[in-house]
């Protein structure tokens, strides 16, 4: 993530995914499984859908902007999805200044994903996905994956989670800078994740 801040903005940039790269093992109702966006996943969500979201911290009420509105540009190159906005939120450019934006994330619903095992673990291909937002992370939420995977845990452990894969211009992804990082994602390398009722969680989010 590449933040620079000006006199009433600040803009933000950096890959929110990257494609064909597994995930950490993951949890969910049907037990571990791996998960890697397909490329050519992202740019056909985006075909579809010219009114994508950013927000903080995948809140409905700190809505940030969208592609439609202008301040939010996403595509996908041969790395995965690159996001490029530019914010004017006070609170948001406050936490850049303090260096508390920490990452990307975002939310999707599936369209066509193909399921099958490699070397005796689940895996969970997306094909074609349904793309509603992307999210800038605060650390409010904590970093769960070490490596390429980072998922957001809010303090409600009811909250569902979403996947993102923060990457460098060079597609490279960071690793946490401290021991106490690195302890925190060791511990939480397994998080549970459903996707099923994500069509569902949006409306209401939206509505509320």
């Amino acid at each position: 993530m590449q933040i620079n801040i000006r006199e009433d903005s600040v803009e933000i940039e950096g890959y929110v995914n990257a494609v064909e790269r597994n995930s950490k093992p993951l949890l969910s109702r049907m037990g571990k499984f791996i998960e890697r966006i397909k490329a050519g996943a992202f740019a056909r969500a985006l075909k579809r859908n010219d009114d994508v979201h950013v927000l903080l911290n995948h809140d409905w009420q700190r809505d940030l902007g969208s592609t439609k509105k202008g301040n939010l540009e996403l595509t996908e190159d041969n790395i995965g999805l690159r996001a490029k906005c530019t914010i004017s939120d006070s609170e948001v450019m406050e936490m850049a200044k303090r260096g508390d934006l920490v990452g990307w994330s975002f939310g999707f619903y599936d369209r066509d994903v193909k399921n099958g095992v490699e070397n005796g673990m689940l895996t969970r291909e997306v094909n074609d996905l349904d793309l509603e937002e992307v999210s800038i992370l605060n650390r409010s939420k904590v970093p769960a994956y070490d490596g390429t995977l980072i998922a957001a845990r809010s303090e409600d452990p009811e909250e569902k989670l979403f996947v993102s894969d923060p990457f460098n211009a060079d597609g490279e992804a960071p690793q946490p800078e401290t021991r106490e990082e690195q302890s925190e994602a060791k511990d939480e390398t397994e998080q549970e994740i459903d996707y099923s009722n994500y069509k569902a969680m949006i409306a209401e989010m939206k509505e509320g």
